[in-house]
């Protein structure tokens, strides 16, 4: 065993495995995934098929953060569903093999874009067509009856922005690690221009983006949504903006955005094409408050950052490098919602 406390040893985990998962057999290879800096993700090789296991982080963690039992949970609830999700196999205890909580499920075969501009994309048309499902997907989403599928105590009902702001702030102030005024003054406006609850309530998916999902090898079809850690009862535009608030981020950055990108030269929609799409699957006039939604979005993603970065000082990160440049992250998403509220005034 190495001392990386985030390699797992087949050795320990296949007895477990082989006991708790109908057909499991001969696993031969743990991989993990560089992608995603929360919780690590592995490739599981073996004679019975290739598996996903998601477990939470070693070391010390914040309270309410990491937890990999709701990602089961929800992704459980959802099959069946017009939200596409891999089949879930086995929810371990904190006392498992590898000392603390993880679960298994299907490994799906498809294409994930890591790149929101779609180089790789055959054509306008396909272009198109893969933000047109991501679009109905979200719709679908939004749609589901939380009641009918057994989560209607997977987050608490109404005033969804002021209980996140409450937990971000605070969690963005428990892993500060310097002064940033555009970061104080975003939290002061988010304040003092908070909605009324209109009563929506969704299940949200929290990080809803195009590299969080799994493409058909073949079609411009989403055959699994992944990543739900964050996912809650809450306020779908809260969803919608978060997706457009990505587009708005600087395409050479770490985070991909589409901003510069020439979205009609490459077929994609605008902002306000894709929104009014949204709206119309799900019947919607029009969204007010919009700039209120995409700044909470930058000051949340802003908050997740600047924990991802403190972890990574902290020593507990999941790609410890890559971590560190979410610092840097947290200034320029404060900055581009700053600019924002002040284009507003």
């Amino acid at each position: 065993m190495s001392g990386d406390a985030n390699i797992l040893d087949p050795e320990t985990l296949a007895p477990y495995l082989e006991a708790h998962i109908p057909g499991f057999a001969g696993l031969s290879a743990i991989e993990k995934f560089k992608s995603g800096q929360s919780n690590p993700t592995y490739l599981l090789t073996a004679a019975s098929g290739r598996y996903v296991l998601r477990a939470k982080p070693p070391g010390q963690l914040l309270k309410s953060a990491h937890q990999v039992d709701r990602e089961f949970r929800v992704m459980q609830a959802l099959a069946g569903t017009a939200v596409p999700v891999p089949r879930m196999l086995h929810l371990s205890g904190e006392d498992s093999p590898i000392g603390r909580m993880f679960y298994v499920m299907e490994y799906l075969d498809g294409r994930i874009f890591w790149d929101p501009s779609l180089p790789d994309a055959s054509g306008n048309d396909e272009r198109a067509a893969i933000y047109d499902a991501m679009n109905a997907t979200l719709a679908a989403l939004h749609d589901v009856d939380v009641a009918a599928v057994g989560l209607s105590d997977f987050g608490k009902p109404g005033s969804y922005f002021e209980r996140q702001f409450a937990r971000w702030t605070s969690q963005y102030r428990a892993s500060e690690t310097e002064t940033i005024a555009d970061m104080d003054r975003l939290i002061a406006w988010l304040e003092t221009h908070m909605p009324a609850d209109d009563g929506r309530v969704s299940l949200v998916h929290g990080d809803f983006r195009l590299d969080n999902m799994i493409f058909a090898p073949d079609a411009s079809k989403v055959i699994a949504v992944l990543d739900w850690e964050l996912s809650t009862l809450g306020h779908p535009f809260a969803d919608l903006a978060y997706q457009c608030m990505q587009w708005r981020l600087p395409h050479a950055s770490g985070f991909r955005g589409l901003g510069g990108i020439d979205r009609a030269a490459a077929g994609l929609p605008s902002e306000e094409a894709y929104v009014a799409a949204y709206c119309k699957r799900r019947g919607i006039e029009a969204i007010g408050n919009w700039t209120f939604f995409l700044a909470f979005s930058f000051f949340r993603l802003a908050a997740i950052c600047q924990g991802v970065y403190r972890r990574a000082l902290d020593g507990n990160a999941s790609n410890p490098e890559k971590a560190k440049t979410y610092g840097q992250a947290v200034n320029l998403l404060a900055a581009l919602a700053v600019k924002l509220i002040d284009r507003e005034r």
